[in-house]
């Protein structure tokens, strides 16, 4: 294990930061899902108003034509202690959760998913797209991480869906523990999730838009299971490398784990608070880490041992 040395805050006093967005110019795009709202933070920590979708934004990604597109989970209720902020279950005007597409320019909210099929979206988390000529090129992937309520939860999934609002795919279905960050592999023929409550790291091979292939039972969603991690640890979002491995913002025990293909952990960077819950690469070369700390609300920035994958639309 490693310490975070040569860590930078460059923003303080955010709502529950989430889904970081570096962009050319050293800003970052961030959501605050306790206050609803999409917020970048300039490279001298200057902080900027994008957007108010309400609810709850959580994973953004930049897409076609400039847009911000953005999982909804719904909203939160919150709790605020000597701990910090974190999220404590269901808002009671809770009416679903949603996929909606923000002009940056603008900060006009437009919704484009809440439904697969019959089912309602319940707490969309994170989203990642097809890279070109990749199965699944002209849309993106998205977790469900579901709603937990004081006596039972919903169960989380990951979709693939077009970038125009056409169609929506229900890839895996279920993941028991609330499907949280997801990610590609470099080809984009690869796909990652993260289950939370249970600490396990899925992966499927892509065939089509929304087609992953199944491993028959006792698979529970047709993925394998290639890192269960140890001890107490729930994951959040995730972010691949160039070189295809994932790194796992890592809950509880504070950590921003990095996972190989193959499931072998190489690198754990210890966090100086228990919930790092987003990373993302930009900068030189894409060897900056840029994390959200959420308890505290907190965007931080340092250094990394390896380039990040750069992503299709910026």
């Amino acid at each position: 294990m490693s310490d975070a040395s040569g860590l930078r805050i460059l923003a303080e006093g955010l709502r529950f930061p989430e889904g970081p967005i570096a962009l050319a110019d050293g800003s970052v795009i961030i959501v605050e899902i306790a206050a609803g709202r999409i917020t970048k933070v300039a490279p001298d920590g200057t902080k900027t108003v994008v957007a108010t979708p309400g609810g709850g934004p959580n994973g953004i990604a930049m897409g076609p034509g400039g847009k911000i597109f953005c999982c909804n989970n719904g909203g939160f209720v919150w709790h605020e202690g000597p701990e910090g902020l974190r999220p404590a279950g269901v808002p009671l005007d809770y009416a679903g959760g949603r996929i909606e597409v923000i002009d940056p320019a603008t900060g006009s909210v437009a919704r484009l998913y809440d439904h697969c099929g019959e089912n309602m979206l319940k707490g969309p988390n994170d989203i990642v797209f097809a890279p070109k000529g990749a199965p699944g090129e002209g849309g993106f992937w998205f977790s469900d991480l579901g709603k937990v309520r004081a006596r039972d939860r919903d169960h989380g999934g990951v979709y693939w869906a077009a970038s125009d609002g056409s169609r929506i795919v229900e890839a895996a279905f279920p993941i028991f523990g609330g499907a949280n960050g997801i990610a590609l592999s470099p080809d984009g023929r690869a796909l990652y999730a993260a289950e939370t409550e249970t600490g396990r790291l899925w992966a499927w091979d892509i065939e089509g838009p929304g087609v992953v292939r199944k491993d028959p039972w006792p698979s529970s969603n047709g993925g394998r299971v290639i890192c269960q991690f140890p001890g107490y640890r729930r994951l959040d979002s995730i972010a691949a490398t160039a070189a295809g491995n994932i790194c796992v913002a890592t809950l509880v025990s504070g950590e921003i784990t990095t996972v190989s293909p193959a499931g072998e952990i190489l690198r754990v960077v210890k966090m100086p608070e228990r919930m790092p819950t987003n990373i993302c690469f930009g900068g030189p070369g894409m060897r900056t880490a840029y994390v959200t700390l959420s308890l505290s609300g907190k965007l931080a920035a340092l250094d990394w041992d390896e380039p990040g994958l750069e992503l299709p639309f910026g």
